[in-house]
């Protein structure tokens, strides 16, 4: 099978994936850290920043969608910061939680508290149609991935296979689609022989759904991953596939790698190729208002916090470099909103 199969049941099948059978899988208890475990200043600042969204939009409701929701605890946050700093506009908020995993979504009211009375619905897809702001914090690094290899005259694909004395392996054969080369061509990227790469078709397929979805509004995205030419080039020659277990990660290996040993009981995850996500996007029709560094973005926040200087002393570990802050980028989209000056792009627009 293809690596993006395996991910996908691995990570996603109802009964053994990884995120499926657990509500949370994040934080010192879990396998990995994300900003959401930092504490409710990463909500409290992404609050400010859908607030402002929500004015600039006007109208009597907005949905607020947030993707990849997991047990709900970043929407909680952002709300919980709203029923302090905006309640006016919380009485307007239409909560719609995405998420796969049965186990998280049974967990989300709870985790919600009084506020679940915003929540409107809670299911497996992006509303049919929404018109407000969707928010997706590391949910494209999670997506399936196709795992490719550059060779002398042609590009060859990665997949999963079964040896009765070994276990899982990988062994080599011609690419499953011609998308996969199609999206390399787009890109104007040559691969050299002997490198490794991904490609997420899952990811550029989502964008496009979720522009098609939205009627009017914002999307945040926030993940880690870069421009295509970073990405696809010989700092990442081995490829960027890797797995998080007990908050270590293991690095692809020629023969067998970490990401193929215990299926469905350890994290799979890639960097995310944020210029074909882009491209995607404006082709659907959303038109991009900034793409920074999750430090610049959050830094453009932060003023519009009470009490700035006890904030911060927070929110170091969001922003300090080599770390969430420069790993992790926010893509930041519209449709039919035009191109605002928005809070998160006023300290400074930079990507490292």
């Amino acid at each position: 099978m293809t690596v993006a199969a395996f991910m996908g049941l691995a990570l996603y099948d109802p009964d053994v994936g990884y995120y499926a059978r657990a509500a949370q899988r994040s934080g010192r208890a879990g396998d990995f850290f994300t900003s959401v475990d930092v504490g409710p200043i990463f909500g409290e600042l992404l609050e400010v920043q859908i607030a402002e969204m929500a004015r600039l939009l006007g109208g009597t409701t907005f949905d607020l969608v947030e993707a990849g929701a997991g047990n709900g605890r970043l929407s909680a946050d952002i709300l919980a910061a709203m029923r302090q700093r905006d309640p006016e506009l919380l009485d307007t908020v239409r909560l719609h939680l995405v998420e796969t995993s049965a186990a998280a979504r049974a967990s989300q009211a709870a985790v919600l508290g009084p506020l679940a009375s915003r929540l409107v619905s809670s299911q497996a897809s992006v509303p049919d149609s929404f018109e407000g702001i969707l928010v997706a914090n590391e949910l494209l690094d999670a997506m399936p991935v196709h795992h490719v290899a550059q060779r002398e005259h042609e590009l060859a694909e990665l997949y999963v296979d079964v040896d009765e004395h070994a276990g899982l392996r990988l062994v080599e054969g011609p690419l499953a689609t011609p998308e996969l080369s199609a999206y390399l061509e787009r890109l104007d990227i040559r691969l050299e022989p002997g490198w490794r790469a991904e490609i997420s078709l899952a990811a550029v397929n989502w964008i496009a759904d979720a522009a098609r979805r939205l009627r009017r509004g914002f999307l945040i995205l926030i993940d880690y991953g870069h421009e295509a030419r970073e990405l696809y080039s010989v700092t990442h020659s081995a490829g960027t596939l890797t797995t998080f277990s007990g908050h270590r990660s293991a690095g692809p290996e020629s023969s067998r790698p970490a990401w193929l040993i215990n299926p469905g009981g350890q994290d799979i995850t890639a960097h995310v190729d944020f210029t074909s996500v882009r491209a995607a996007a404006e082709s659907a029709g959303l038109t991009t208002i900034a793409f920074l560094d999750q430090t610049y973005f959050l830094l453009g926040l932060l003023s519009s916090i009470r009490n700035p200087q006890s904030a911060i002393r927070n929110v170091q570990t969001l922003v300090m470099p080599g770390g969430l802050g420069s790993t992790h980028k926010a893509l930041i989209l519209g449709k039919n909103v035009g191109e605002p000056a928005l809070l998160g792009c006023s300290f400074k627009v930079r990507v490292t």
